[in-house]
């Protein structure tokens, strides 16, 4: 857990990321979340200011959904190409609740994640209540999967 920040609070974490977390939180009601009732929003800020949201969007065959990390990141690839990410928040809310709930990434989210990480090749903060109901900022997506699958993996596959 080195270089991860952990906040008591909401309001502990610094201005930006407290900004990109409501932002996040404001894109809840947009989730489709029929299924589980559990509301995710995902906030990405680029390096040119723009702030890019996602939220999840469940579909009764599942896995045909999509958690709201790789909508806002797929969003980012088809709207803002080459445009590079500083900051990713994401929140959670039981449907019918009114405060915000732990939540972190999935593995297929990470795995995304880190993609776009090598893609533009510069990590990215990455913003998210634990289970604790801390709040903490990791260093980068590859900080989240340490033992992660790469593009340099599938060429060392190749060359054996």
């Amino acid at each position: 857990m080195k270089d991860f920040v952990l906040a008591p609070t909401l309001q502990a974490l610094d201005a930006e990321s407290l900004d990109l977390v409501r932002h996040a939180e404001r894109a809840l009601p947009t989730a489709h979340a029929p299924y589980s009732e559990f509301q995710v929003g995902a906030a990405l800020l680029l390096d040119n200011g723009v702030i890019v949201a996602g939220t999840n969007q469940e579909n009764a065959a599942y896995p045909s959904g999509m958690c709201a990390e790789r909508v806002a990141l797929f969003a980012l690839a088809s709207q803002y190409p080459g445009q590079v990410i500083r900051k990713l928040a994401v929140v959670a809310r039981h449907q019918t609740g009114t405060e915000l709930t732990p939540a972190t990434c999935c593995g297929g989210c990470r795995q995304v994640m880190l993609e776009f990480e090598h893609r533009q090749g510069k990590p990215f903060e990455v913003v998210m209540q634990t289970e604790e109901r801390q709040w903490v900022k990791a260093p980068s997506a590859q900080s989240l999967l340490p033992f992660c699958f790469t593009s340099s993996t599938l060429r060392a596959a190749k060359i054996n």
